[in-house]
């Protein structure tokens, strides 16, 4: 199962500081309700599950595949979205970094990197959220800085079945928007149809975006 990222914008997540304890923050890693980039919702409920059958902790990372840099010490899903509240690492040079960026604003916001659970195609090119598995909720510099490792690219590369697998991985691990990786994954299939002079079938096209994908990451 893929692992996925939403991000929310530093102004959407509420972010408040408590000066009387060094490092300590609150805010939204996640509002419900709204429409993001790729046309999905996080429905009301979405975290339940996931929060109250949890064998190991939510991590806070850097940008997703970062440091740890400190911990959550309340995650809880309210009327508006995922709660939290967390505490950056005393005298860790990066999570003293993240939070000194945070006070400031320069960084973009709250991300979460989760696994859907159970979700539904929506009105919106998306899908409605209505369950997910959290994983990590990640400060993150920029949405760029949400891309997988190369190696992470080819392992997930591996498990795609289907066109609509692979719109997900440029558009969540190679960083392409929905609206480009819909026009590249077009394009490629045009390609591939025009190549065979005859229709080939979806998982053929699949194939061959693995093939050239990997070829790309080596």
């Amino acid at each position: 199962m893929a692992m996925h990222h939403k991000l929310i914008p530093l102004d959407a997540t509420q972010v408040k500081f408590d000066e009387a304890r060094k490092g300590f923050f609150s805010g939204y890693a996640s509002v419900f309700g709204g429409i993001d980039s790729y046309g999905d919702t996080v429905l009301p409920g979405a975290y339940g599950e996931t929060l109250k059958s949890r064998k190991r902790p939510v991590q806070m990372r850097w940008n997703h595949y970062g440091d740890v840099i400190g911990k959550w010490l309340r995650i809880e899903e309210d009327d508006k979205g995922l709660y939290v509240e967390g505490e950056l690492t005393p005298g860790h040079s990066k999570a003293q970094d993240v939070y000194a960026s945070l006070k400031h604003g320069a960084v973009s916001g709250l991300s979460i990197g989760y696994r859907s659970v159970k979700s539904v195609a929506n009105d919106h090119g998306g899908v409605d959220l209505h369950e997910i598995d959290l994983v990590e909720i990640s400060v993150v510099e920029s949405p760029a800085d949400l891309a997988a490792t190369v190696d992470d690219v080819k392992s997930t590369i591996e498990q795609i079945t289907s066109l609509k697998e692979v719109e997900s991985l440029l558009r969540d691990a190679g960083g392409f928007s929905r609206t480009d990786a819909k026009a590249l994954l077009a394009c490629v299939k045009s390609l591939c149809l025009r190549d065979a002079e005859a229709e080939r079938s979806a998982s053929d096209i699949v194939a061959a975006i693995k093939a050239a994908t990997l070829k790309l990451n080596k």
